[in-house]
């Protein structure tokens, strides 16, 4: 709203000439968003990333089950990676550094050769897990897997807001339709990797603490598109993203959740009525909690590929990709302190 107003603001100043230039680049440039998007690695790689990721803090999860030599230099990349950053943070008086090695989980190997399409679980408020370890180099992505070339999908209103549209993509952000998703799966030499958050606006309305609940059961599209493309799927669960925000109640049938499925509807997101902390109090405001989130990728379902699938190969497909993210969450819920008696609920 800001940007938008801005851009039309301009036209009435002695500055308009900016506006009409950019109109007309974003005329030219319309298309851009559905081939890719056009990232900004100075802005993937900004400072500030860092900061958000320690708030939490924020980590991307990984595994090494053997030694070989190229593994070995990952992992001793990372870790100089990582004594710089905290080095340059613990400058930061405002900020305090729980970071550990600990995360440093990996279930499985991604090939560069080949493309890949994750599920992102939960959706959370703000999805700041799916963010921060997708659309920044905060967490290290590039390092931790070379030669992968992340994207994540985004509501597509946003990319007809002027500027914004031109920041999204800097990180590697692009519209959440079938066009833009098959443009990165079709990649004939590989290296993609296109994260989705399945759940998507409507599962926020869930989120709050110690929720385990998945809006998947019928949500089938991605595994569809997955088969058409011969896309390997992977999911991926980040733990605690649904922590940093209560929500008021909304359980299901009463008028405060009718009334935002019914906004929903109109306008195309979520509006979950959320809070947490202040700046200098923490009984109330719209700070997110310091808690942290660590996201654990899985390993990748092979997936054979079909330009038309049945009903019946989606519906394989899904279960399977349902029982791999189960298992997932059971085999690291305890490292991140879950209850044994926790399970994930598909709705």
């Amino acid at each position: 709203q800001c940007c938008t107003a801005a851009f039309i603001a301009l036209f009435f100043t002695r500055f308009w000439l900016v506006s009409a230039l950019y109109a007309a680049w974003w005329l030219i440039d319309r298309e851009k968003p559905s081939k890719g998007g056009r990232r900004i690695h100075v802005l993937r790689n900004c400072v500030v990333w860092k900061y958000m990721r320690d708030y939490f803090p924020i980590t991307l999860a990984f595994k090494l089950y053997s030694t070989t030599s190229d593994e070995l230099k990952i992992y001793i990349l990372y870790v100089i990676y990582h004594i710089a950053t905290e080095t340059v943070v613990f400058l930061s008086e405002f900020f305090i550094i729980r970071e550990t090695l600990e995360g440093l989980v990996k279930t499985a190997e991604l090939d560069p050769r080949q493309n890949y399409l994750v599920g992102f679980h939960p959706h959370g408020v703000l999805s700041a897990g799916a963010f921060l370890n997708f659309c920044t180099e905060a967490s290290g992505f590039s390092i931790l897997f070379p030669g992968i070339t992340p994207h994540l999908m985004m509501l597509s209103l946003w990319f007809r807001v002027p500027f914004f549209r031109d920041y999204l993509m800097s990180g590697g952000l692009i519209p959440s339709d079938k066009e833009s998703a098959s443009y990165v799966l079709q990649k004939p030499e590989g290296g993609n990797l296109l994260a989705i958050i399945v759940g998507g606006a409507q599962e926020a309305l869930n989120a709050r603490p110690g929720s385990f609940t998945l809006l998947l059961k019928n949500r089938k599209g991605f595994v569809r598109l997955a088969i058409q493309h011969g896309t390997p799927l992977v999911p991926a669960f980040s733990f605690g993203e649904n922590d940093v925000f209560d929500q008021v109640k909304n359980p299901k049938g009463s008028w405060l959740r009718r009334t935002q499925h019914w906004l929903q509807q109109i306008m195309g997101i979520s509006l979950p009525l959320f809070h947490a902390r202040g700046i200098f109090q923490y009984s109330f405001g719209l700070i997110p909690y310091r808690r942290p989130i660590c996201t654990v990728v899985g390993k990748p379902i092979p997936v054979q590929k079909k330009h038309r699938p049945s009903e019946e190969e989606v519906d394989q497909v899904h279960q399977k990709y349902l029982d791999e993210l189960s298992k997932l969450f059971e085999k690291h819920k305890a490292k991140y302190n879950v209850p044994e008696d926790c399970h994930l609920e598909f709705i």
